[in-house]
Order: C-alpha cells, then sequence, then structure tokens
C-alpha cells in the first residue's frame, strides 16, 4: 500500500519540487548597495542632492539594476572624513554591502579609499573628488573608481579659458582644506601655463560665513577674483563681495555656482563663470528630459551632485546587466565599468587607465532667462563654451604631471604673490 502510494504520487511530488526549484532559481539576486552622504549639518542640502540623484534612477528601475534587486542603504556620513570611516565600515561588516558609494568631501574621500582597500570591498566614488585617488596613490586603491572627476579636472581648461578673456592678475579665495588647494592649484598651473599671473591666495577656513575679514585684503591690482566656495560658503561669499561694493570680474570652481545653491542666490551673482562638466542648462534633449523629471519629482533644478549619483547608477546598471544580475565581485566589475562608454545626462563619458571619467567640461555664466518651458525667468549656469573629452591631467603630459607634487596650499608655490 505504502510503496503504490508512493508510485502514485511520486510525479506529483517531482513535479512539485521542480516547480519550487524553478522558482526559487528565478528569484533575482540581490545587490546590496551602501552609501555615504551628509544629511545633517551643514552640508544637508548636498547630501539631499546626492541622494535624491541615486534614488531617481533606481526608482525609474522599479529597485532593480541590470536585473538584481537592490538594498540600498544610507548612512549619514556628517561631511566628517572619521565619520565616514565609521559608517564605512559599519555598512561593510554588518550590513554585508557589496560596494561602498558616495562621501562627499575630498578629504573624505582620501579617508574611505584605504578602508576599502584594507576591506577588498569595491568603493565607486560620484563626489570626493580628491586628485590624488586616481593620480599618484591610484596603485594604493585597486578597488576605488571613481564616475564624477578630480578637483583640478576643469580648472586646467578654465584656467586656459580665462587667459583668452585677457585677464592677467587674478586673486584666488578657496576654501582652506583639500578640495580648494586642488581646484585652485589646478587654475593656478593652467593661467600661469599661458602667462597669468596669480598675485594673491585667500584661504577662509571651510564653513567661513563671514567673509568681513578676508574681502578687504583683496589686491586692488588684479584684473579678477576666482572663487571655490562649496556648501553654504557659496551663498555668503558673493553676497558679502556684492555688499562690500567689488567691481571686479568673478570668475570660480563650479561648486561656487552650483545649482544646488543657485536659485538662492539673487542679482549680485550675474555674469559671474565656472567650470564644472555638468549644468542643469545644458541644452540637449536627455538633460532636459533630466530636469523637468528631477523637478517634477523634487521640485528643483538638479545640481550637479545629483547628475554625478544619476549616472553612477546608470553606470552600475550597465555593469550589472553584464553579468546577468550577479555581482561579478569587486576587481571584475572596475574593469568592466572602466571599459564602459556612457551616452550619460552630462554628456559622452569614457574612463581613462587610472580609473578616472573623461568627459566634457563646460564654461558656464550665470545669467537670468527662461529655459525648458519654464514660465519665469530664473538664475541659470548658460553654458558658454565647451572643453570635449577633458581628461584629469588636461593639456598637460601625465608623465611630467605625476612628477610634481598634487596640489596644496604651497604647490604651486604663489610666485607672484607679494
Amino acid at each position: 500500500m505504502k510503496d503504490t502510494l508512493l508510485r502514485r504520487l511520486g510525479p506529483a511530488l517531482l513535479g512539485g519540487c521542480f516547480a519550487f526549484s524553478f522558482t526559487v532559481g528565478a528569484k533575482s539576486e540581490e545587490l546590496r548597495i551602501g552609501y555615504l552622504a551628509p544629511t545633517t549639518g551643514i552640508f544637508a542640502q548636498v547630501g539631499k542632492d546626492m541622494v535624491d540623484g541615486f534614488r531617481m534612477y533606481l526608482e525609474e528601475r522599479k529597485n532593480k539594476l541590470g536585473g538584481a534587486d537592490i538594498k540600498f542603504i544610507v548612512e549619514d556620513e556628517q561631511g566628517k572624513p572619521d565619520t565616514a570611516v565609521t559608517k564605512a565600515k559599519k555598512l561593510i561588516l554588518q550590513d554585508k554591502v557589496h560596494m561602498i558609494v558616495g562621501g562627499l568631501l575630498a578629504s573624505t574621500g582620501y579617508a574611505l579609499a584605504p578602508v576599502s582597500t584594507s576591506e577588498k570591498v569595491l568603493y565607486v566614488n560620484p563626489i570626493a573628488a580628491a586628485d590624488d585617488l586616481t593620480q599618484r596613490d591610484f596603485a594604493k586603491y585597486p578597488f576605488h573608481v571613481r564616475t564624477g572627476w578630480t578637483s583640478s579636472q576643469p580648472s586646467h581648461p578654465f584656467g586656459q579659458w580665462a587667459c583668452e578673456q585677457g585677464y592677467k592678475r587674478i586673486v584666488a579665495v578657496g576654501a582652506d582644506y583639500a578640495f580648494g588647494y586642488e581646484v585652485v592649484g589646478g587654475f593656478q598651473r593652467a593661467f600661469e601655463a599661458c602667462g597669468g599671473q596669480i598675485v594673491q591666495k585667500i584661504w577662509p577656513p571651510l564653513g567661513t560665513k563671514d567673509f568681513g575679514p578676508y574681502i578687504p585684503t583683496i589686491r586692488a591690482d588684479a584684473d579678477a577674483i576666482f572663487s571655490l566656495m562649496v556648501g553654504p560658503m557659496s551663498l555668503q561669499f558673493p553676497k558679502q563681495l556684492s555688499g562690500a561694493g567689488n567691481k571686479k570680474p568673478v570668475i570660480g570652481g563650479g561648486t561656487s555656482y552650483d545649482e544646488f545653491v543657485l536659485p538662492a542666490m539673487g542679482d549680485e551673482v550675474l555674469g559671474h563663470v565656472s567650470a564644472l562638466q555638468y549644468s542643469a542648462a545644458l541644452d540637449t534633449p536627455k538633460n532636459a528630459a533630466f530636469v523637468k523629471a528631477y523637478r517634477t519629482k523634487y521640485g528643483k533644478v538638479p545640481s550637479y551632485y545629483s547628475e554625478s549619483n544619476y549616472t553612477t547608477a546608470q553606470m552600475i546598471e550597465a555593469v550589472m546587466a553584464q553579468n546577468k544580475g550577479k555581482f561579478p565581485g569587486a576587481e571584475t566589475f572596475i574593469k568592466q565599468l572602466v571599459a564602459l562608454k556612457v551616452d550619460a545626462v552630462r554628456g559622452p563619458v569614457s574612463f581613462d587607465d587610472m580609473r578616472n571619467p573623461v568627459h566634457n567640461i563646460y564654461v558656464k555664466k550665470v545669467e537670468k532667462k527662461q529655459m525648458f518651458g519654464y514660465n519665469k525667468p530664473e538664475l541659470w549656469n548658460t553654458v558658454i563654451k565647451t572643453y570635449p573629452n577633458v581628461g584629469q591631467f588636461g593639456q598637460f603630459k601625465k608623465d611630467e604631471f605625476l612628477k610634481t607634487p598634487v596640489y596644496n596650499r604651497d604647490f604651486p608655490p604663489c610666485k607672484f604673490c607679494k
């Protein structure tokens, strides 16, 4: 009786096993992404743009990338490198993430890269622009890949542009930390290479709100002012500079006028010029669609922080799709990512042999105008010149460039300062 029953039920049981096996096999793999951004503190708005850009891409793909279900874990790194390290270790050791993504400040990038090396965990870096992560220290960080930019990358063509405008003597005012040194240093190197002179360098501390002690010291014989501000500094410096009666042309690094802060600015920034790999005013169908979708979803124009993270998610999806939704391991993932040629919102993006993007750099002028069908004039970073396919060494030869120190407070030396 027992044998007869088993013979009768066997095919049904076996079919059930096959059906169960098929269901389990069809279930998507899970990709765990640990995301680091400042969600509290003075950089919280920047952090929100970072997270929103990445999440928007995820939501457009119904929380799947290349066939994998995404577990997206956000940790608040507070804009502090030591906090970022603590949170990264938590993500790696407790949450068992496949990769860490994010980090805001250049100094945070320098802190996170050694963690990726020691833990052998992939670090995908959309924002932390620390130059040497993909330059002199490149070999130290085999699990790091950058999807954003180096601090000095836009500065190299921008320094050349400043010469072409006829500027001869420029005062640089930059936030006193690694990112400021690298943005100002790249501009100085390029500007002086074509005959210009940086005649003064002023370093307000990171987070400065009152520029009263610094503005009166700006040399009267300068043709223009180059500024590099981040976070709330970007809003305060041009207001106080205008209030002090400045009449000199003002140009600057991209974060000085990025869209995370531009809508809060006033007429004091009209005509100011900056350089970066993205502008919300980039007049292409892809960017127009991105701006409209982002603004509909979040009620504001996307910043570079938004676009860089949106594009990073796009790149992660492309690699995961190559592997049919399975994480291939950190080393294979990096090799496949840097082989990509991406049609991104910012324009075409490829990678050099040191895991850093090659992309367009846009020189942008702040203008009040209507764009993309919006019915009132607003401040936009209008693109006035495009430098195509700019690498991290710009117009300089790689081998010669790498023999010099990373840009810092004292390099390049201010040989025309008094």
